[in-house]
């Protein structure tokens, strides 16, 4: 199940958490993987990958620069022929109550986590309606369902991707393309390991499951959602939250 060998897979903010447990997951299924983020921050995640006899190689991108985003799909099929599979993982947090929230914190947070994924869809829809065939999925997160104080950028942004997805499902679905969202909940990333023991014992206790989700787990449902399994799915938002939001 979930045989992706001979598919092309490009996955933005690669470098570490749950972009970097994507490209393993995608590239353990037999994808050959484009890994991108800032620099050389991809470059570890591809040493691994090819040191475990998998296809990847890296590229820098940042996911603001939209003239880089727009280029990109087309130098990739220009290198491999096809682009299969567009993961849109590239995300921040610039978290802060409204009445004190910068306006540059505002447009930095839509413009990496929401305006990104609109500049990578359509740059990769061409080579995919050629193609008549292809995988689109954002990542969104649990935030932009049920919202979270101090995170309305965040959630803003999260939740258009939501919007966002289904409205493009629609656009190309007679080209067998499919466009669906992945919502983690609280996933153990360095991000949350950030944040103290005590704010970590009380958001597993709001999850039914009783525990925060692992990188692994959101890498299994971008992987589903990317396979021929999934041909029959779009527009759909796949909760990764532990029972969280329901």
């Amino acid at each position: 199940m979930f045989e992706l060998s001979g598919r092309i897979a490009l996955v933005t903010g690669a470098s570490r958490g749950i972009g970097r447990a994507i490209a393993t997951r995608l590239a353990g299924q037999g994808a050959t993987v484009v890994a991108a983020a800032r620099g050389d921050h991809a470059d570890g995640i591809v040493r691994e990958l090819k040191a475990s006899g998998r296809a990847a190689e890296a590229v820098s991108l940042d996911v603001t620069d939209a003239a880089a985003v727009e280029r990109l799909p087309g130098e990739i099929v220009g290198r491999h022929g096809r682009l299969d599979i567009v993961v849109s993982n590239a995300g921040i947090t610039r978290d802060q109550l409204l009445m004190r929230m910068k306006r540059e914190d505002w447009d930095a947070v839509l413009a990496t986590n929401l305006t990104a994924t609109f500049l990578l869809a359509q740059a990769a829809m061409r080579p995919m309606l050629k193609q008549r065939g292809g995988r689109i999925i954002a990542v969104s997160s649990v935030v932009g369902q049920m919202g979270n104080a101090g995170q309305t950028n965040y959630a803003a942004s999260k939740a258009g991707l939501i919007g966002f997805a289904r409205a493009l499902a629609r656009e190309v679905a007679s080209r067998a393309i499919t466009v669906n969202v992945v919502a983690p909940g609280m996933i153990d990333t360095d991000m949350t390991k950030a944040i103290t023991e005590k704010a970590q014992v009380d958001w597993a206790a709001e999850i039914p499951l009783g525990r925060l989700g692992a990188v692994e787990d959101v890498a299994a449902a971008v992987c589903f959602l990317a396979s021929d399994e999934a041909a029959y799915i779009t527009g759909h938002v796949l909760a990764v939250n532990g029972g969280m939001y329901m």
